[in-house]
């Protein structure tokens, strides 16, 4: 299953979404040889990302992206308003030299200098426009005492409160062959919950985070969304309703093409390709995404720098992918 289900609690100023991946979650999987507890985090930051996305108001992407010092250098993790997503991560170790039971914060903030991004990009951003972006370190602030983030749910939690200014709670599990998330936002009081008395506002709130509390992680893994939402919330719907909307498909998409990788070539340059040609006799580049190879010979190459249309510059290879 590859599932997202949005949810309304017409009882409290609360919307939430359910999300379930399992074949788009393999996809990822079968491109990498990680070690497992590198998987899980890589898996619960593709459910925090499925879930963000779906509150997209725009065409466009949301991006996370995490850089640290420590053993894990890079995790990307890309997911579009039509909830079709990518993923990688880069370590700077070898796999075995990475403890099976470290934290999050081990591996992405080891030496305090790990810091999240989230980048908000619309598919019709103004050229010279940058898109919006919310950076977290991640460690939280508690006066003068600083908590390491120990999970892809913290992280979130602290850009959401940061960034956004949300009350937003997140639960996210991930295993060997599904993710799960599940994802319960406070609406503005202005909104279209503006009839309730902030009291019973508040009290909605506080009861809905209370019932998103027995969620277990092999619920989130094992059950579907519709499942889950009678589950958790079969007494709220009873007495205060609780609306779902039609549930939206996920799948794993690359959007990597030759025409990109001739327009890496000539951010290169001429000089630094020819000088590549020189020692290896042609350019090869894999899809860090995908792993899908790509293949420049000595005349596609020549090609790139020859004309002013990466359209023109990107002909079927004259040999390899």
């Amino acid at each position: 299953m590859n599932e997202l289900l949005v949810f309304i609690c017409d009882g409290a100023p609360v919307r939430g979404e359910i999300v379930s991946i399992s074949t788009a979650w393999q996809a990822v999987l079968e491109r990498r040889n990680d070690p497992p507890v590198v998987r899980k985090i890589l898996g619960d930051f593709i459910g925090a990302a499925t879930l963000l996305s779906a509150s997209l108001k725009f065409d466009g992407t949301l991006i996370i992206q995490a850089q640290s010092n420590g053993p894990i250098s890079l995790l990307v993790v890309e997911c579009k308003s039509d909830l079709t997503m990518r993923a990688t991560v880069k370590l700077a170790v070898d796999p075995s030299e990475i403890n099976p039971e470290a934290t999050l914060g081990e591996l992405l903030d080891a030496s305090g200098s790990g810091r999240l991004v989230i980048t908000l990009d619309p598919a019709n951003r103004e050229p010279g426009q940058p898109p919006y972006q919310g950076i977290v370190a991640l460690q939280e602030h508690r006066g003068t005492v600083i908590k390491p983030v120990t999970s892809a749910a913290e992280a979130i939690a602290l850009y959401m409160q940061n960034s956004e200014q949300l009350d937003t709670r997140i639960w996210l599990a991930s295993n060997e062959t599904h993710v799960g998330g599940l994802l319960l936002q406070r609406l503005p009081d202005s909104g279209g919950h503006a009839h309730l008395d902030p009291q019973v506002a508040a009290e909605g709130w506080a009861r809905i985070q209370t019932l998103g509390n027995t969620i277990t992680p092999e619920e989130l893994l094992t059950l579907a969304p519709q499942t889950i939402l009678r589950r958790l919330f079969l007494e709220e719907s009873a007495e205060n309703g609780v609306r779902s909307f039609v549930p939206r498909a996920i799948q794993f998409a690359c959007r990597c093409s030759r025409t990109k990788v001739a327009d890496v070539l000539r951010m290169l340059g001429e000089a630094e390709v020819e000088s590549i040609l020189a020692e290896q006799g042609a350019v090869e580049t894999e899809c860090d995404f995908c792993a899908k190879s790509y293949h420049f010979d000595p005349v596609d190459c020549r090609q790139v720098f020859k004309t002013d249309s990466l359209l023109d510059a990107t002909r079927p290879p004259s040999s390899g992918h």
